[in-house]
C-alpha cells in the first residue's frame, strides 16, 4: 500500500479486521483530530493555556507587540494636519484652560509654589493614564475580527495599548520637563528618579488596562461607565490642586486622607511632581506605595485577564 498523503491518518485506521475500503471512508473522530493538530503544533482559537506558558507567549511576541505600539501611536495623529504636534499641543492647551479656571477662578493653587509645573505635570500625567484607561477597556471588544481570527495570548492587545500612549506621550513628557525649567524648576539628581516615575505609571496603566478590558468585554455596558470614573478620578487625585493642603485644611477623617493620598493615580501624580519639583521632597512611603501598586495591579490585572482568555472574541 502506497503511504497517505497527510501521513498521519494511517495510525488512526483500525486494526480489527475492517476493511480497507470502509477504513479508508471512516472520518477521523474529533479526538484524533486534535491529536494529529497537537502532533503538529497547531492550537484552538480561544484555547487557554497554562498561565506560565501564556506569558511566555506573550513574551515571545514582543517585537509584534512593540511594532504594533508604535505604527498605532504614529497613526493616531495622521489625519490631522500638525500630526504628532498634537500630542503635545492638547495638554498645553488643556493646561492654559484649566489653570484659568482653576488658578485663576476658583483659586486652587494653596500649598503650592510653583502651581504652573504642579498643573502642568498632573495634567500631562493623568491625560497618559486617563487615555490608557479608555483605550485599554476597548482593546478586546474593538479587535474582535483579529481575535476571532488568530490564535495569540490576547493580553497582547491592552499591553499594546498602554506601549502606544507611552509611545505617543513620550514628547509631551519631554516638553513637560522644559516647561519645569521655565517656571524656575532647576535639574537635579532628583530627575535621575523621573524615568522610574514614568515606569511605574506604565505599570500600573497596564494593570487598570487589563481589568478594564475583560470588564467591558464581558459586560458592553460597563464601557459607559469608563468615562465617569475617569472624571471623578480627575476631580478627586489632585490633577488640579494639593490634595495634602486641603485635606488637612478641611478637617477629613484619617482614613479618607490615606484613600486619596495613596489610591493609584494620586500615588503617580505625585510620583512625578516629587522627581521632578523641588517643592516636593522624595517621600519613601509615596514611592513604597508606587512599588506596591505597580507589582499587584499588573499581576492581578494579568491573572484576571488570562482566567477570561478562552471567552474572548464568543457572542
Amino acid at each position: 500500500m502506497s503511504p497517505s498523503p497527510t501521513g498521519d491518518l494511517p495510525a488512526a485506521l483500525p486494526t480489527d479486521g475492517t476493511s480497507a475500503a470502509g477504513a479508508a471512508a471512516r472520518v477521523p473522530s474529533s479526538a484524533e483530530l486534535e491529536e494529529i493538530a497537537r502532533r503538529h503544533g497547531l492550537t484552538r482559537v480561544g484555547h487557554r493555556p497554562p498561565f506560565g506558558q501564556y506569558l511566555r507567549d506573550l513574551w515571545g511576541r514582543r517585537q509584534f507587540l512593540w511594532t504594533l505600539a508604535t505604527a498605532q501611536a504614529f497613526a493616531k495623529t495622521q489625519e490631522s494636519r500638525l500630526g504628532q504636534v498634537w500630542t503635545v499641543l492638547n495638554p498645553i492647551l488643556l493646561a492654559g484652560a484649566y489653570y484659568l479656571i482653576f488658578g485663576l477662578l476658583l483659586g486652587t493653587r494653596g500649598g503650592t509654589e510653583n502651581y504652573v509645573g504642579f498643573l502642568t505635570s498632573g495634567i500631562f500625567t493623568f491625560t497618559f493614564l486617563s487615555t490608557v484607561m479608555s483605550s485599554g477597556s476597548k482593546a478586546v471588544t474593538g479587535s474582535v475580527n483579529l481575535v476571532r481570527s488568530l490564535s495569540f495570548p490576547r493580553a497582547l492587545l491592552p499591553v499594546a495599548k498602554v506601549l502606544t500612549e507611552m509611545v505617543a506621550a513620550a514628547p509631551t513628557f519631554a516638553v513637560l520637563m522644559v516647561i519645569m525649567v521655565l517656571t524656575g524648576e532647576r535639574p537635579s539628581l532628583k530627575w535621575l528618579l523621573f524615568p522610574v516615575a514614568l515606569l511605574m505609571t506604565s505599570m500600573i496603566s497596564m494593570g487598570i488596562g487589563l481589568v478594564l478590558s475583560r470588564v467591558v468585554h464581558d459586560s458592553r455596558d460597563a464601557a459607559n461607565f469608563i468615562p465617569l470614573v475617569i472624571r471623578l478620578l480627575r476631580y478627586v487625585s489632585g490633577v488640579f490642586y494639593s490634595v495634602d493642603h486641603y485635606l488637612s485644611s478641611s478637617g477629613a477623617p484619617d482614613w479618607l486622607v490615606t484613600v486619596m493620598t495613596y489610591q493609584p493615580i494620586a500615588v503617580v501624580l505625585n510620583l512625578v511632581r516629587q522627581s521632578l519639583m523641588g517643592e516636593s521632597p522624595v517621600d519613601p512611603a509615596t514611592w513604597g506605595a508606587a512599588a506596591a501598586w505597580a507589582v499587584v495591579l499588573p499581576a492581578v490585572g494579568m491573572i484576571w485577564f488570562w482566567r477570561g482568555e478562552g471567552t474572548y472574541g464568543r457572542g
